[in-house]
């Protein structure tokens, strides 16, 4: 049976979501409680890649369990699983439900979008120092939203990528991108694409800071995007500030929890 996991987790003490020799990451923790939970050796598979110390308010891994194993726990098992995996994880993620799915169901490929928020500050402030980046003169957010609405122009976002990546095309299909003001000296910038690149949302967000701060006409901006190379690009913003808030999937994936 394959299930659905939808957590959250704070990522400042783990080097990202994908497990790596010799530093702990989200999947790794993920999968060591549920092997102990379950007694057999349980590998996620996860709805994307968050670097390290970016958060995610949403994020959704794809767990096969087996039949004989789910009817030897305490039943609904998708209460019992999301009720000990809470108590076994540590605090800093946090399982929310897990459902029933799907045997061919796939947390990575089946996202409809997804959907990423970044945050900066401009004024000190010692609550927003793992979760914001601070910026100590205030852009231009007006110029920087000119800017990101001219990411609908664009397919091909090789200037906002990660080098020496295994995917197959650089290729995504952005649906959302503006600046807004939170409150006070706080201000994010949300994102919504059908897929995203290693780094970037970081890369575009360290980009855009370019035009805010003059440094970066729109037109060099579109110009970057053009070029299809990295070193083009802004530097990349640290990953506190980043958080995935959403991920959507195709309703008819969900079949009735078990």
């Amino acid at each position: 049976m394959r299930f659905f996991l939808t957590l959250s987790y704070d990522g400042t003490n783990y080097s990202g979501w994908q497990t790596q020799p010799n530093a702990p990451t989200v999947q790794q923790t993920l999968e060591e409680a549920l092997a102990t939970l379950l007694r057999v050796p349980a590998p996620v598979v996860g709805a994307g890649r968050t670097d390290a110390g970016v958060h995610a308010r949403m994020m959704v891994a794809h767990l096969d369990v087996d039949d004989v194993c789910v009817a030897a726990q305490p039943q609904p098992f998708t209460d019992w699983l999301c009720e000990k995996l809470n108590r076994l994880l540590p605090s800093d993620i946090a399982i929310h439900s897990v459902q029933r799915v799907r045997d061919a169901a796939h947390a990575r490929f089946d996202a409809l979008a997804r959907t990423y928020v970044y945050y900066v500050h401009t004024a000190k402030s010692p609550f927003g120092r793992d979760y914001s980046m601070r910026l100590f003169t205030a852009p231009d957010f007006e110029a920087m939203n000119k800017a990101a609405s001219r990411l609908f122009d664009y397919t091909d976002f090789t200037s906002f990528s990660k080098l020496h990546t295994d995917v197959k095309t650089n290729n995504c299909r952005i649906m959302q991108a503006r600046w807004e003001q939170e409150s006070e000296g706080v201000w994010t910038f949300t994102i919504q694409a059908d897929r995203f690149l290693r780094n970037m949302v970081r890369a575009i967000v360290g980009t855009l800071l370019e035009v805010g701060r003059g440094r970066m006409t729109i037109e060099e901006f579109c110009r970057v995007i053009e070029q299809k190379d990295r070193c083009s690009a802004g530097t990349s913003v640290p990953g506190r500030g980043l958080f995935l808030t959403h991920i959507d999937y195709p309703q008819e994936l969900f079949i009735s929890n078990t």
